[in-house]
C-alpha cells in the first residue's frame, strides 16, 4: 500500500507579542519546525484583541497565500478558519459549528438588569 505524504509546508500562526496582548504572523513555514522557526515567508498578521469597534483585525496577502496553497501548502486550522472568513477558501466547519451555537445561545447583556430587578422584588 502507497504511502500518502504530507506537504512539508504549512500556513500557520506564528505567536508575537506579550502573554497579555497576543499578535500573530500569518506564515508559510516548514511541517515539522517549532512555531516560530524555519519561517519561509510572512503573509499576514491577525491580531485577536478586539479595538475600539470591537473587531478583530486580520490582514492578508491574497495573492502569495494563493500561490501557496497552489503549490501544496496545507493551512491549520486555525488559518482555514481566517481563509474560509475572509472568502479564500470555502468555511470551515468550524465557524459553522460556532455561528449555529451563537445562534441557539445567544449572549445575554452583563446580568445587571435581573439583579437590580431581583433586589426590588425582595424590598417590596
Amino acid at each position: 500500500m502507497a504511502r500518502v505524504r504530507k506537504p512539508s509546508v504549512v500556513l500557520r500562526l506564528a505567536l508575537y507579542g506579550c502573554p497579555n496582548r497576543p499578535f500573530f504572523h500569518i506564515v508559510a513555514g516548514k511541517r515539522r519546525a517549532a512555531r516560530n522557526r524555519y519561517i519561509y515567508e510572512q503573509l499576514g498578521v491577525y491580531d485577536p484583541m478586539p479595538n475600539e469597534h470591537n473587531e478583530k483585525v486580520a490582514t492578508l496577502n491574497i495573492e502569495r497565500i494563493k500561490y501557496w496553497l497552489a503549490h501544496g501548502a496545507e493551512p491549520k486550522k486555525s488559518v482555514a478558519v481566517l481563509l474560509g472568513l475572509a472568502g479564500i477558501l470555502p468555511v470551515h466547519p468550524y465557524s459553522v459549528e460556532v455561528a449555529r451555537r451563537n445562534r441557539e445561545n445567544p449572549v445575554t447583556d452583563s446580568g445587571q438588569d435581573s439583579i437590580t430587578e431581583d433586589t426590588e422584588e425582595q424590598e417590596e
